[in-house]
């Protein structure tokens, strides 16, 4: 049976969620993905959650051990209207955090956010 001092309650500096290194992985797979195309309302859809599970995957082979992540990602049209998104959650500062990350073309927009939850 494991002993109490041997539960990790905090990850170490290595193997904590970076956002800044997040917002790498966001811009470039929004860049990757959406480069060069054109809005298609058919095909948002399908976009987003491809372009989801692209950046959960990344996430994921980081090595961040004991992470859960979460993915959203908003694709529209380019109309000059302004759009406002918000988030909010219940989590440990010391531990949990999100990035999120913006792509514009002349046809459309993709808003993309990742958040990293520790689990304990």
């Amino acid at each position: 049976m494991a002993d109490a001092a041997d539960f990790a309650v905090e990850p170490d500096y290595k193997s904590k969620f970076k956002p800044s290194r997040v917002r790498e992985i966001i811009a470039a797979v929004l860049k990757a993905r959406l480069a060069g195309t054109t809005y298609h309302a058919d095909n948002t859809s399908s976009w987003a959650r491809e372009i989801a599970d692209d950046i959960k995957q990344r996430l994921k082979d980081e090595g961040w051990t004991r992470y859960k992540y979460a993915v959203q990602v908003f694709i529209g049209e380019q109309r000059g209207e302004g759009v406002r998104l918000a988030c909010r959650g219940f989590w440990d500062v010391k531990t949990d955090s999100y990035a999120n990350e913006i792509f514009q073309n002349e046809s459309l927009f993709c808003v993309a956010a990742a958040f990293g939850v520790y689990l304990y």
